[in-house]
């Protein structure tokens, strides 16, 4: 047909060129390691952008190869998001803190050519340097001041050697812009590969006023990390809006964070509930120390919103908790718990209902519930099913992964979540358990099955269940129920020091129960849901 628009590629190049063209002089404001606070503007941040990408492509990196990030959230993290994918390259983000195990396997997967590393975690480094098979070129990120080893280039250097006057690429907004492994369910971790196209839509759907309304007179300070589910999209909806961004580098206490937003006047600040039960925590101990007035929304997600902390951070600071739902395949974000209008005037106790739900999808994001024959359950708020969710930033496939994704979806193409929710008339979903038994802690999964596994290799086990029990701080801790064999002894301590090389500290258990029995389904599968029964009240210390 005549008269249609023009195929105009929706990449993050156009992103990353109006940024330094319309807000050269908006900041973004670095917490480095030794406390000191770094700023320089999106122009400083353009320019250096552009001499990166050039050197990487010095370095040999080309179309399509991965550039993996070990890094905090800081500047040149930031440079990083986008001097790599408007090259043609592929962003990587390795998580931190998963074990150097998977960190190798993950590396070696995606098959990394470059690693990029912040000199405050080289010790990390060391421990799975030896295992890449593909990364050719390690790169420091000289955060603490000290000298790289001679076994990496240094950042500084590198990006000294590029040119400004770079061409950049025309790209395809089908192409991969970035990539992020999860390890949400058991076996091997599994890769999501990000399109321009869907970051870029992405982005413009976070933006939106009736989900986190960002736009050029925000300052944004993205607790959430930007090696996990890429900060959840914010600093690329930060760019592309021209707001300023404060990142607070690997000080994640509640002083360093309240200091931040009230130095830097913080309008917006995303993390998972852990951070913000902290910070509702110190700001009740010291009423008045810090100013937070400039707060307008605190996006939360990664686990369930405590009902207090959304109604302390409102009732006694005027702030409001958005909670919200994603998952590293839906590049992360898929629900938020927005008010409706007819909603405003309800009661208190109405509106706390709605929002201490995961919310309704965002626009472009479609949601259902289906039971276990696969037949949708009706919206009443009542009925369970497992919810399945599609859109233009959904995962397709996991990365050269057919026997994952082939059970990750629908016949007819939905993703599955592995979540159990009911959905209200309204599309608001609310999380009831977990498919697969996952314990999360802290906003990060811990696979039971691999602990139970695991516990089971050891000589005095014979069974072990693992479920998530409440933690005051954490939310959910694992707590490992153990039948022992009979005639045979083992102490918390002693499972504890057996599972301790396989897996990241935070994945072991917090606690140890021995039982004379573990309730079995009719199939002989650990009844999880009567453990979890039996020991919701089981108290964990703080």
């Amino acid at each position: 047909m005549e008269g249609l628009m023009m195929d105009y590629p929706l990449t993050l190049t156009h992103i990353f060129e109006r940024v330094a063209r319309y807000y050269p002089r908006q900041e973004v404001v670095t917490r480095l390691p030794d406390r000191s606070l770094h700023r320089y503007t999106y122009a400083d941040f353009h320019s250096r952008a552009l001499r990166l990408a050039s050197a990487l492509a010095s370095l040999g990196v080309s179309r399509g190869d991965r550039v993996a990030t070990f890094c905090w959230n800081h500047f040149r993290h930031l440079e990083l998001y986008f001097a790599v994918p408007v090259l043609g390259a592929v962003l990587h983000t390795l998580n931190i803190r998963l074990h150097p195990s998977q960190l190798a396997y993950i590396a070696n997967h995606a098959e990394d050519s470059v690693l990029f590393f912040d000199a405050s975690l080289a010790p990390l480094v060391e421990r799975f340097r030896g295992e890449l098979k593909t990364v050719r070129r390690f790169v420091w990120v000289p955060d603490t001041g000290q000298a790289s080893p001679d076994w990496a280039l240094d950042y500084e250097e590198l990006l000294a050697s590029g040119h400004e006057s770079f061409p950049l690429p025309s790209l395809d907004e089908r192409e991969a812009a970035a990539m992020c492994y999860t390890s949400g369910t058991t076996g091997e971790p599994k890769g999501v590969v990000y399109s321009h196209r869907a970051i870029v839509l992405h982005s413009f759907a976070e933006a939106m006023g009736s989900v986190f309304g960002l736009n050029d007179s925000d300052v944004v300070m993205p607790v959430v990390p930007m090696f996990h589910a890429n900060a959840w999209g914010l600093p690329f909806t930060c760019v592309m809006v021209g707001a300023k961004q404060v990142f607070p580098g690997p000080h994640l206490n509640p002083e360093s964070l309240l200091e931040l937003v009230e130095g830097e006047r913080v309008t917006v600040t995303a993390g998972v509930p852990t951070i913000w039960l902290g910070i509702l925590a110190a700001l009740d101990r010291e009423p008045g120390k810090y100013d937070v007035s400039s707060l307008r929304v605190i996006p939360c997600g990664g686990s369930a919103a405590p009902r207090a902390m959304i109604e302390g951070f409102e009732k006694r600071h005027g702030i409001t908790v958005l909670h919200a739902w994603g998952m590293t395949e839906t590049t992360p974000l898929g629900t938020a718990a927005v008010l409706r209008p007819w909603m405003r005037g309800w009661s208190e106790e109405e509106k706390l209902s709605v929002r201490e739900t995961q919310g309704a999808p965002v626009p472009f994001v479609e949601v259902k519930a289906l039971d276990e024959e696969g037949r949708e359950v009706p919206w009443d708020g009542k009925t369970m099913g497992e919810l399945v969710v599609r859109g233009p930033w959904v995962a397709g496939a996991y990365y050269r992964n057919p026997e994952a994704s082939a059970e990750a979806f629908t016949p007819d193409g939905w993703f599955r979540t592995g979540d159990i929710v009911t959905i209200s008339p309204e599309g608001y979903i609310r999380i009831t358990d977990r498919a697969k038994d996952l314990v999360k802690s802290g906003g990060e999964w811990i696979s039971s099955q691999e602990l139970e596994n695991a516990l089971m290799g050891h000589p005095a086990v014979l069974e072990a269940a693992v479920i998530g029990v409440p933690h005051p701080r954490w939310q959910e801790r694992p707590l490992a129920v153990v039948k022992l064999k009979e005639g045979a002894s083992a102490s918390p301590e002693e499972l504890r020091e057996f599972l301790a090389p396989r897996f990241p500290k935070w994945w072991l258990p917090d606690a140890f129960v021995f039982v004379d029995e573990i309730p079995k389904t009719s199939v002989g599968k650990f009844q999880k849901r009567a453990l979890r029964e039996q020991y919701k009240d089981y108290r964990l210390e703080g």
